[in-house]
């Protein structure tokens, strides 16, 4: 009689009580997934889910009031933070000299070693606009950056027979966890989604503070990106969410540092007031440029005297932007802290030489413009750019390491800086240029290319020279929305023509063939460029602007696997 067999049972996350992780399960992930880390993610989001869904409900109810006529301004209720003399904690020396900063997604992994081998004083790791956040992408982040910490990440390219590794001297780290709006849907606590920002904040820190501790000491890291707030209250969670973390942790308070995006239209009328809450973990304000004009139209989506005209017209010479970065930088410079300018998201033409060279110098006179309005250190997007930005940065301070000066907001000479002068009215002034049908098609091309690439696993992906993320992808689809919901009169050539559903389906038709052809066939026929063609078309004629992109299509690149935990033994 043969021998009966049992089947060994199938590996699993080992999950505390209330936490089901619904991700693959792969050894190297239960190593970042552990039951204590993922105690500390369900402590968390345990202590802090109530306050973010508060948080939220106010954001839905202050685009009720924007949809409704009232216009965004300063809060009278706080003007006495706005008014007041004080300043946040101390810049850790560490962290001084942020002249310039590279970005990317956390994974691929030799992407991670080239950035921080880039030459640039820091590299944010995002786990947020450059990352499709499939979960494959986002352990794989973790154990980079957990490796990155550590000083032990390599990647040998097989094809090419290269091996990569950290250089001596490396860019320090910070860390973009998700916005507050985005769950993690491969991770249950308490039977609902994780919120997504506290599982990567959660994760990284768990398994990487103690390296910082032991290296550096109070006040110097880990360092942090915080995106898409729209309010103070939003800064006090994290403020919390610090806190905690440290106190957990055993490290001195403080320990923390994070730079705010100030990448909504709300939230550059609550700059002061964000940085009250986060003033004892606080390391600035930064210019987050395309999601801010994404915003604008969001928060004006009802407003059809506030039409944006075509998206590359839309820089820092309009005067809304130009008197937002102006307003940044006196805040930052009052209460102690870097004000970090935009990114520029050119990327090397390697074909075409005197492109090159006109794309590096539109760099050049964008970084020049920031560091003469008083940045302290600014964002690119590829490794190429970082000679020619920390030449003009570098030559421009003259050995200092920022132009932080304590005070009024004074500007590096000694005079009133511009931004002391901004008024309500100079944040929200409509911009000025042309809507032309060439940008509905541009925008059609950008917005499917992105998406396609988004739920093919790739958040951060090269288009006509520019490395293209979420941000400019939001921005292509909200100012197609704007248009065909309004109506606009749009430039065909010096004809002028309404922009309707009508035209945008034919514009969409013609567009989906110029990318297969741009793409080829084969490429075309096995990515989602259709797919991601209808999304976006529906995205465009939706009665109701949708909050996000990657928001509506999440669900699309969500893979559960039942049973990955808890383990049943």
């Amino acid at each position: 009689m043969a021998a009966s067999t049992t089947a060994a049972p199938a590996p699993c996350y080992d999950a505390p009580e209330g936490v089901d992780v619904r991700g693959r399960y792969d050894r190297e992930f239960a190593s970042i997934l552990t039951r204590d880390a993922l105690g500390f993610v369900a402590g968390l989001q345990r202590e802090f889910r109530g306050a973010v869904r508060y948080a939220m409900e106010q954001r839905r109810e202050a685009q009720r009031r924007y949809d409704a006529g009232e216009l965004p301004r300063f809060d009278p209720a706080t003007r006495l933070v706005r008014d007041g003399d004080w300043t946040c904690a101390p810049v850790p020396p560490a962290v001084a000299d942020r002249t310039v900063e590279i970005t990317g997604p956390a994974e691929p992994r030799k992407m991670v070693i080239n950035a921080l081998n880039s030459g640039a004083k820091v590299f944010m790791a995002d786990f947020e606009d450059a990352l499709s956040p499939t979960w494959e992408n986002l352990m794989h982040g973790q154990v980079n950056l957990r490796d990155a910490v550590a000083g032990t990440i390599t990647y040998r390219d097989a094809a090419r027979g290269r091996e990569y590794k950290l250089n001596d001297r490396t860019a320090k780290l910070f860390v973009r966890p998700r916005g507050w709006h985005l769950p993690e849907a491969h991770i249950l606590v308490d039977g609902e989604p994780a919120i997504g920002c506290l599982v990567d904040f959660g994760l990284y820190f768990f398994h990487n503070h103690a390296a910082f501790r032991a290296g550096q000491g109070a006040g110097f890291g880990p360092f942090f990106y915080l995106p898409k707030m729209e309010h103070s209250r939003e800064a006090r969670i994290w403020n919390g969410v610090f806190q905690r973390a440290e106190k957990a942790a055993g490290i001195e308070p403080g320990s923390i540092r994070a730079t705010v995006l100030v990448e909504t239209l709300p939230a550059v009328f609550q700059m002061n007031e964000v940085l009250h809450e986060l003033r004892e973990h606080s390391a600035g304000l930064n210019c987050g440029r395309w999601d801010y004009i994404f915003s604008y139209v969001k928060t004006f989506r009802a407003h059809p005297d506030r039409l944006l005209p075509d998206r590359a017209l839309v820089g820092m010479a309009q005067h809304f932007m130009r008197s937002y970065s102006h307003l940044l930088i006196h805040t930052c410079h009052r209460r102690g802290v870097h004000a970090m300018g935009g990114m520029a998201a050119q990327i090397p033409i390697k074909d075409d030489a005197a492109a090159n060279e006109a794309a590096l110098e539109l760099v050049r006179k964008d970084k020049l413009r920031e560091v003469r309005a008083g940045h302290d250190g600014t964002w690119a997007a590829h490794p190429g750019l970082i000679p020619a930005v920390r030449e003009v940065f570098e030559g421009h301070l003259g050995g200092r390491p920022n132009q932080i000066i304590i005070g009024d907001g004074a500007a590096a000479g000694g005079h009133e800086h511009e931004g002391a002068s901004v008024r309500e009215e100079d944040l929200i002034q409509p911009p000025r240029g042309a809507r032309t049908v060439d940008a509905l098609r541009l925008n059609v091309r950008v917005g499917v290319q992105y998406l396609a690439a988004w739920l093919g696993g790739s958040g951060s992906v090269p288009l006509y020279n520019l490395m293209e993320d979420a941000a400019t992808a939001e921005i292509s689809r909200v100012q197609n929305w704007q248009w065909l919901h309004h109506g606009a009169a749009l430039d065909a050539g010096g004809v002028e023509v309404r922009a309707t559903p009508d035209l945008l389906a034919r514009v969409v038709e013609e567009e989906m063939a110029r990318v297969e052809a741009e793409v080829g066939h084969e490429r075309f026929r096995k990515g989602r460029y259709e797919e991601a063609g209808r999304i976006f078309s529906r995205q465009c004629t939706a009665p109701e602007l949708d909050d996000f992109l990657t928001l509506d299509a999440y669900n699309l690149i969500v893979a559960h696997h039942p049973g990955a935990s808890p383990c049943k033994l």
